[in-house]
């Protein structure tokens, strides 16, 4: 079979030497799109990160397509249905960060509170002054966590450990967890208006698309902190900078935005094409999400641990092998074909 591995390092691709010696491996560094298919249509299987574009348009340029690795736990940037009216399968990977995403959470709480980011950029200008850095405690804060997987578990125990108290919402209660961990299930508008730090762990759906919007914000106490490290589309940017400039949410750490995949491809541009007549500053400060001094963002980052990353890159083989071998795997679909 023919195998085009997309998004792909250098050093990652010795994860997937075993399957050299029977399949034609294709590595790109690039990501999967209508413009970068070419020689590569004739794929039977094909995988790629979450910024390969795996719409219906690109997939159907791929006449032999059998499988689409996505090398993530969402499958929201695959077009499962179209795959499901062709007979393709799509694999993806779980479990591979809920301790790695659920540390980042709390970098980049860490970062909100202690006002990481302000001290370290004034340190560096050679001003050792603390004068407006004073940050907050995390013990005795309330934290309300929406959506109880791997991750948000994790993320409970993680902050039970800073002495927290512990709300959650979900509509599958992992009851085991909250009685092992000590944390409590409530309902959402319960736990908005008790929340100091409200941190999501939902995936994207378009049941989940704009869960934290204006009417959310207006039910959370004063001063709350927002933490995303799920996905952009889960929270309304309209509405978080409002909420951010109103002084009704008192900092945000995001991980993920709206708008990240065209960002980052409008930002690889700049730097391949227009790096000498472009400043790449000025585009990104154009999102108004970055311009805001009370916001820690980091370019969908919560995963990129060597651990995890290599549990990512371990499970896809397995995947492609499973499949190869008549025994799939970790399926997102598969209803029809």
């Amino acid at each position: 079979m023919k195998i085009v591995v997309y998004d792909v390092e250098t050093w990652e691709r010795e994860s997937f030497k075993p399957l050299e010696a029977d399949h034609d491996v294709v590595y790109r560094e690039d990501s999967l799109s209508a413009d970068t298919v070419g020689e590569n249509a004739d794929a039977d299987i094909v995988s790629g990160f979450i910024y390969s574009d795996f719409s219906a348009d690109t997939l159907s340029k791929m006449e032999n397509l059998k499988l689409v690795v996505t090398r993530s736990t969402g499958v929201d940037h695959v077009a499962t249905d179209w795959c499901d009216e062709n007979g393709v399968k799509v694999a993806y990977v779980p479990g591979y960060g809920e301790n790695t995403v659920a540390e980042h959470t709390f970098a980049l709480l860490l970062a909100v509170s202690h006002r990481l980011i302000e001290a370290a950029d004034r340190t560096r200008k050679g001003d050792f002054t603390n004068q407006g850095l004073t940050g907050f405690d995390l013990c005795g804060k309330t934290i309300g966590i929406i959506g109880t997987g791997n991750i948000g578990v994790h993320t409970c125990r993680i902050a039970k450990g800073f002495g927290m108290e512990v709300l959650a919402f979900d509509i599958q209660k992992n009851e085991d967890a909250a009685r092992d961990i000590g944390f409590e299930y409530c309902a959402m508008e319960d736990l908005l208006q008790r929340s100091d730090v409200v941190s999501l762990h939902v995936p994207g759906t378009p049941k989940t698309k704009d869960l934290i919007g204006k009417e959310q914000f207006d039910r959370m106490k004063d001063g709350v902190v927002l933490i995303n490290t799920a996905r952009g589309t889960v929270v309304n940017a309209e509405a978080l900078s409002e909420a951010l400039l109103s002084g009704k949410v008192a900092g945000a750490g995001l991980d993920v935005l709206p708008e990240e995949p065209v960002i980052r491809e409008e930002a690889e541009t700049l730097r391949s094409v227009f790096t000498q007549e472009h400043d790449l500053s000025k585009l990104l400060a154009g999102h108004a999400l970055l311009r805001l001094n009370n916001v820690v963002i980091t370019p969908h980052n919560a995963f990129n641990t060597r651990e995890a990353v290599q549990r990512i890159l371990d499970t896809t083989r397995e995947n492609i092998e499973g499949f190869i071998a008549g025994k799939p795997q970790n399926l997102a679909n598969g209803k029809k074909g």
